[in-house]
This record gives structure tokens, C-alpha cells and sequence, in this order.
């Protein structure tokens, strides 16, 4: 694997003592905790209260929650589950899947969600972007780019769950999002989710290299030593888990630890 990290400059070292977040990540389908290779061949995994619940006993710094068909049937299914979960959890909830509107925003946020994900409505109108952060501050926008290598050196922006394609550079997607307003972005790559193959260092690292605001890196982690590599080598900020978590291959205190055990700070 060729080392995709950039120069080792004084905004790295600023972000090898800042405190990386452990994010799980998870992806429902109706009332069920899924999980697919490449958002595709969706596995049920369980109840997503449970394991939210769990997650949130283990450490988990935020919970990302995904209604992951949302787009397709145009609404979003998470309203009660994410008000029963806020109610257990006070840890930052993170929600995306079917917000078209600011209106789609304020109604999740009244739920007790503290940040909002959104891809789709914001592909088809950009505008978007800057109407949530204007009204509920940069900090509450989140916007994920599900890139997809499409030739070497390239990504493309996809939407929908990854059925259709943006004809966007992701690249230039990422710098696009934060100009309008995004306070966060989430990457998740297409080709790596769900591979346990580690994390695309080269478009993580492209991205975070020319953008200012928080990235998670998404898609791909399949062992503790990924995340490692995901802070080292790509200078990310923090990184969003579901494969490794849900099929109980690692916790989040044994990702916590091995960081740890390489230098980097996590809450534990």
C-alpha cells in the first residue's frame, strides 16, 4: 500500500493532540439495524435501539444515525426512534436519510437530534446547505459525500444510497459543501464499505488537505489498526464505524485502547 499521507506540517502535529471521535455508524432499513458491501445486499443486524444503547455504555463519542432508503421513498422513518434514543443516550446524535427541507431539520432536531446528515437534497439543490446552517449555525450541517472511484486518481459523487450518480468530482464536491456551509463532512467510500480492507487513505487524505472543517472518514474499517492509519496517514478527525462493531469483532474500548496504545487521543 503506498503511504497516501501528507507532509507531516504543523496542522498535522496540531491534530495528533487533538481528540479523535469513534463514531458508530448505523445504517437502518424500517425498524432494522442493517448492513451492506458497497450499500448494497443490506444484512440485518439487529434492533438499532439496542445498539445504540450498547454503544453509547461502551464510549462511543457520537452515534450516526442513517435511514439509509429515506431518499428513495422520499421521508424519513427515524422520528420516534431517534426521540427514544436521545432520551437514553447524551452523547451527539447525528441523523441523515430523506431531510429535503429546513422544516425536515427543525422537526428532527425538536426529536433530539444535535446534527444533521444530508446528501441527496443537497446534490439536487446546493442552496440547501447554506439554509441549514444559516438557521441552525454550520455545527448542526453535516454533509456525507458517498464517493465511488470511477478511475484512478477520481471520485465521483453518487446519492440515493448509491444508486445514481452526481456527475460531480467528490474532490471538488467537498470544497463546494463547505464554501456553502457545511460544518462537518462525512466520506464515505462507496468501494470500501463493507470490505474490512481499511479505510481509502488517498481520498481521505485528498479532502482533508484542502478543506477546514471536521472530516469522518467512512467505510471500510476492518480491524482497530484502520483507524489508526485513518488519523496517521489521512489526518482525519474522526471515524465512523459499522461492520467492525456490529458483527462484534472489536468493541469500542479495544479500538479505544490500540489508538491509544499508538498516540492518539481518544476519550476513553
Amino acid at each position: 500500500m503506498t503511504d497516501a499521507s501528507p507532509d507531516r506540517s504543523p496542522a498535522w502535529s496540531a491534530l495528533k493532540q487533538k481528540r479523535i471521535r469513534i463514531i458508530p455508524r448505523l445504517d437502518i432499513k424500517g425498524q432494522n439495524l442493517i448492513k451492506g458491501v458497497q450499500l448494497e445486499g443490506l444484512r440485518v443486524v439487529g434492533d438499532p435501539e439496542k445498539f445504540a444503547q450498547k454503544y453509547y455504555e461502551e464510549g462511543a463519542d457520537e452515534l450516526i444515525y442513517s435511514d439509509v432508503v429515506a431518499s428513495l421513498y422520499g421521508r424519513n422513518n427515524l422520528f420516534d426512534m431517534v426521540a427514544k434514543t436521545a432520551k437514553r443516550i447524551f452523547i451527539p446524535l447525528t441523523v441523515g436519510g430523506g431531510i429535503r427541507s429546513v422544516d425536515d431539520v427543525e422537526a428532527l432536531l425538536k426529536c433530539g437530534a444535535d446534527k444533521i446528515s444530508v446528501n441527496s437534497a443537497v446534490i439536487k439543490r446546493p442552496e440547501l446547505i447554506s439554509e441549514i446552517s444559516s438557521r441552525f449555525g454550520s455545527q448542526c450541517c453535516v454533509v456525507e459525500i458517498q464517493a465511488k472511484v470511477f478511475e484512478k486518481g477520481q471520485w465521483m459523487a453518487l446519492y440515493e444510497n448509491g444508486r445514481e450518480n452526481s456527475d460531480r468530482d467528490a474532490i471538488d464536491w467537498a470544497c463546494e459543501a463547505m464554501e456553502r456551509g457545511a460544518g462537518e463532512l462525512l466520506i464515505t467510500s462507496i468501494d470500501r464499505d463493507g470490505s474490512r480492507e481499511g479505510i481509502d487513505l488517498e481520498l481521505m487524505s485528498r479532502i482533508s488537505s484542502i478543506t477546514r472543517v471536521p472530516i469522518i472518514a467512512s467505510g471500510g474499517v476492518g480491524s482497530p489498526s484502520d483507524v489508526c492509519d485513518a488519523v496517521d496517514r489521512a489526518v482525519v478527525d474522526a471515524v465512523a464505524i459499522g461492520d467492525l462493531l456490529h458483527f462484534g469483532r472489536a468493541s469500542i474500548r479495544e479500538v479505544k485502547e490500540h489508538v491509544i496504545q499508538n498516540g492518539i487521543d481518544v476519550r476513553l
